[in-house]
């Protein structure tokens, strides 16, 4: 089909002849999705339906379209679902101080638009987590989340 449209044709006996002689060699034998109706046809397109379309098929998400601040306030508001399937309190521990860390960075630049963005409450994510294991049963041996470590204060002496 790489064939260039001859001078005096019209455009549309072109296309058609184009179609017809890739019809009769059998290019346009079963095509994948011939013969079903269009997904969401009956629905009316939204604002940017291509690009979303787009990201769909490619599996890809919009967060990293959004501005940092709103990506950061999206992550805040799914940190309990994000940190449910996590097997120790170490690894909470960690993705909510990593999360802490980008929060405190971005606070910092003053970059992106103004949203109300602050760190997350470790203690409350953790409290939420262990209560969330709590309701589902004991674990098996082995896999216990690990204890808080108690802090010795500076100014106790040891005994």
């Amino acid at each position: 089909m790489t064939e260039r449209k001859p001078a005096g044709m019209s455009f549309e006996s072109w296309v058609d002849k184009q179609i017809r002689e890739a019809t009769e060699r059998g290019e346009l034998d079963n095509l994948p999705g011939a013969g079903k109706p269009l997904p969401d046809s009956n629905r009316p397109l939204g604002e940017h339906w291509w690009l979303k379309g787009y990201l769909k098929r490619e599996g890809l998400s919009t967060d990293p379209l959004l501005p940092t601040p709103l990506r950061l306030r999206k992550e805040l508001d799914r940190l309990p679902e994000t940190v449910r399937p996590l097997p120790t309190e170490e690894q909470v521990r960690e993705r909510v101080l990593e999360l802490n860390r980008e929060i405190a960075a971005c606070i910092r630049s003053g970059a992106g638009p103004r949203v109300r963005l602050a760190p997350a409450d470790l203690d409350a994510v953790l409290e939420q987590w262990r209560s969330e294991r709590r309701r589902q049963g004991p674990e098996p041996a082995g896999t216990a989340p690990a204890q808080r470590p108690k802090r010795r204060r500076w100014w106790r002496r040891r005994r």
